[in-house]
């Protein structure tokens, strides 16, 4: 079975004109913001995740992205509640979240407060015991040499089963399954797991019937240009691994203007930017180990620069500790410290036209400084509103020049609020790690 991402390159040209992506306005100035149901809160239920709706709408979030809401399969199952990407029914909701009426109140209620509800959705494998393979449906899967379904080649997934994409009733039915979510819960799109690993044709005639029903909002957690024939967003996994490395000394600012300097991708292309997320906080560490105090520059480089701001459930209460993947284990929202900072940089994403996702036109002009390997300055800007972002990317303090005739005027200070006077050259002291940003 072909599998290979290589495939995408060669269907690329083929399927170009094949689907028209049905892009939903709301999309453009959109923020986005991950859900852990089962760790969301010690109850880790549907309900509990309604509740918190408005105090996320009120921070700033437009998309609510749930993490697998379906029953998990038994069988080879890891830890004691095993992995949510290990699905065993493509039309249920896992009992320990809530039902299906909960989910639904969950969907209603965030389109009542004006958001936007897309779920994670596995189309590589499923678990080792799906309702497909109990129905008898052998044949939708990957078989081994003795005929029973294996996991993914190439992974330590044991606890799933590769799914065959040569057969067209496996295709057929996976589409059913997604369209059923939009017909039946009015759900808002999908985030799709190792989107890469999954035939592009499949995605752009899944892309077709889904957005038949409704304008969605698709998330392929990959990066390949071809897929956004299909997806709206793929993952900015290239440009986080920059700024984790920034932050640990091992490359400098040079690497950030470089990376989106280059940039190959469409201007209608969504990049996610992230400074968390669910496989960076439980396999390669929280923010405060991959990036110790460089992570406030980092959070304000993803939100400022091309593309659309994630934030992982916790961040805003300074998660410190690597959430459990099998197991139970609750996030502590005693306190929640960093609700200002975030709530500033989503709000100006929100209402700034300067940082929206249009054709391209408003991609970061970075403006020259008296230090590049240490210090980056860029400017976006669209129909008279300009954001100015500001950062020294370094572990010392800075004081540096940065000039442009594009800057003069008055601006606002996003951290203070105060009004700032710019002018063609500018002279700005910022301590180890330090970011101003202006916007008018």
């Amino acid at each position: 079975m072909i599998k290979s991402i290589l495939l995408t390159a060669l269907l690329f040209f083929a399927l170009a004109s094949s689907a028209q992506r049905n892009t939903p306005d709301w999309a453009q100035n959109a923020t986005i913001y991950e859900i852990n149901v089962r760790q969301f809160s010690k109850d880790g239920t549907f309900a509990q995740v309604s509740k918190q709706l408005p105090r996320l709408k009120a921070m700033g979030v437009d998309i609510i992205w749930l993490m697998p809401i379906h029953p998990i399969g038994v069988k080879n199952r890891k830890g004691s509640l095993g992995s949510y990407y290990a699905v065993q029914d493509y039309k249920g909701v896992n009992r320990e979240f809530g039902n299906m009426d909960d989910f639904k109140s969950l969907v209603n209620k965030a389109h009542e407060l004006g958001m936007y509800v897309i779920i994670d959705w596995v189309a590589n494998h499923s678990s080792p015991d799906n309702i497909w393979i109990e129905e008898g449906h052998l044949d939708w899967y990957t078989l081994d040499s003795t005929g029973n379904v294996q996991p993914t080649i190439g992974t330590d997934w044991w606890d799933v089963a590769d799914l065959n994409y040569d057969n067209p009733a496996m295709r057929s039915e996976m589409i059913k399954s997604m369209k059923y979510w939009l017909t039946d819960a009015n759900i808002d799109g999908f985030r799709c797991d190792v989107a890469g690993w999954v035939p592009l044709d499949f995605w752009v005639e899944a892309r077709n019937e889904l957005q038949s029903v409704k304008p969605i909002f698709m998330l392929a957690e990959a990066e390949e240009i071809p897929l956004h024939e299909a997806f709206e967003m793929t993952y900015g996994w290239e440009f986080h691994h920059i700024m984790n490395d920034v932050a640990k000394g091992k490359k400098d600012a040079t690497a950030v203007r470089t990376f989106m300097e280059t940039n190959k991708y469409p201007g209608s292309a969504f990049r996610m930017n992230f400074t968390s997320n669910h496989d960076e906080n439980s396999w390669n560490g929280t923010e405060m180990e991959r990036m110790g105090d460089a992570r406030f520059a980092m959070a304000v480089l993803a939100s400022t620069i091309d593309g659309m701001p994630l934030v992982y459930n916790g961040q805003e209460t300074s998660l410190d500790r690597r959430l459990k993947f099998f197991d139970k284990d609750s996030i502590e929202w005693k306190k929640m410290d960093l609700v200002p900072f975030y709530t500033k940089l989503l709000h100006l994403h929100q209402t700034n036209e300067a940082l929206w996702v249009r054709d391209g036109s408003n991609r970061a002009q970075f403006i020259s400084t008296s230090n590049p390997k240490e210090q980056l300055v860029y400017v976006r800007e669209s129909n008279g509103h300009q954001v100015i972002t500001v950062l020294n990317l370094s572990n010392k303090k800075a004081e540096f020049n940065y000039n442009s005739k594009s800057i003069s005027g008055e601006y606002t200070d996003l951290f203070t609020g105060k009004k700032k006077a710019l002018n063609n050259s500018n002279t700005v002291s910022l301590g180890p790690w330090g970011y101003q940003v202006f916007y008018k």
